[in-house]
């Protein structure tokens, strides 16, 4: 008990310390889409990787965003367009950094098959139920941030917020290939004899950590490059 209470914890001060991190990141309005992303991985590789601490570190992340742009907006000379590109670009971090979570899961699922090895059905089951609710998650957590602020940057937030469920998201795009690898392994794992000697949430928390630390360059991550080109 004792121990599960200075992990909560831990969580709560790993949660403020994104939170703080991110703040300053928009309030400084430099490289805000890559420091969003790489403090939003950190944290990912940090955590237990499971739905309720994603959502955790999803609301810890879009406070962070909120409260850094409400800083930038007590700017005389802050422009209405320099706020969009900036928020933006804030959000834009957020969501390629859950891609990279879910290229991170296919990737483990990729390397126990290319090794014969397969997870359990249980585990796979629970993995399809959490990751096929993260994009919803995300756009749930993005229009309650929107709602809750105020002004311009109320706006800026709801215009994003209708963006991204009219046209989708980096994560969403991720998912459908991460869930259909999946969906390979569903089917296959009751022909398996031979488990994976690690869990399904460990194995994802590795490629996390590899991503996080630049090992892995991930997919989502080679896209942004290429359209900044």
């Amino acid at each position: 008990m004792q121990n599960e209470t200075a992990n909560n914890a831990d969580s709560n001060n790993d949660l403020k310390l994104l939170e703080v991190e991110i703040r300053e990141a928009v309030a400084s309005g430099v490289h805000v889409q890559e420091t969003v992303h790489r403090l939003t991985l950190k944290a990912i590789n940090a955590e237990r990787v499971d739905l309720d601490s994603i959502q955790r570190i999803i609301t810890a992340a879009m406070q962070g965003i909120h409260d850094g742009a409400s800083q930038r907006f007590q700017q005389i000379n802050y422009q209405a367009h320099t706020a969009k590109v900036q928020i933006s670009d804030a959000v834009a971090g957020l969501d390629s950094a859950l891609a990279s979570f879910a290229e991170a899961s296919k990737l483990a699922l990729e390397e126990a098959a290319g090794n014969a090895k397969k997870f359990s059905e249980t585990e796979l089951a629970r993995a399809r139920a959490d990751l096929e609710s993260l994009e919803q998650l995300f756009l749930d957590t993005l229009h309650k941030t929107a709602t809750t602020a105020k002004g311009l940057l109320a706006d800026i937030l709801h215009d994003l917020s209708r963006h991204a469920a009219n046209h989708g998201t980096a994560v969403g795009m991720q998912l459908r290939e991460t869930l259909a690898a999946l969906a390979q392994q569903i089917a296959a794992v009751g022909q398996a004899q031979l488990m994976a000697g690690t869990s399904l949430a460990h194995a994802t928390a590795d490629f996390v950590n590899k991503i996080a630390s630049g090992v892995l360059a991930g997919i989502n991550e080679k896209k942004r490059n290429n359209q900044s080109h």
